[in-house]
């Protein structure tokens, strides 16, 4: 696999397109980072890490409205690839629909959001947006 960071946001693109409750994704650091960004954002309802294996899984409860049955997570898109690396700096850092959805961020302190970022006043790779 050449972008674990795609298949991530694919398996989650389609467990969306798909109304499942919950999904399951080989675990790795940036993948936990990624899925701690978006509960705390109010993304997802809840996850899980599985341990066991070589690798370990995430367990991830994806978050419906319970009224309309809408998805909590509208888009996922990668926009740092492996062929073509998108670097920003503080200055520059990407607002995503003027605020309203994240950009995450892979920053030299760690995996955040564009607000935290501009925040802290660093800038790193942008590994996508969400919203």
């Amino acid at each position: 696999m050449t972008d674990p960071i795609a298949d991530y946001l694919t398996r989650l693109r389609n467990a969306i397109k798909a109304s499942h409750r919950i999904v399951e994704i080989p675990a790795s650091n940036i993948k936990k980072e990624i899925t701690k960004v978006l509960h705390d954002k109010g993304y997802i309802q809840n996850y899980k890490f599985d341990e066991n294996g070589p690798q370990g899984t995430i367990k991830i409860a994806l978050k419906y409205n319970p009224s309309t049955k809408q998805n909590a997570i509208v888009s996922l898109s990668r926009i740092s690839k492996p062929g073509l690396r998108k670097y920003v700096k503080h200055e520059e850092l990407p607002r995503v629909i003027n605020g309203l959805g994240i950009a995450i961020i892979s920053t030299s302190k760690g995996i955040m959001t564009d607000k935290e970022a501009r925040n802290e006043g660093v800038g790193g790779e942008v590994l996508c947006y969400v919203y």
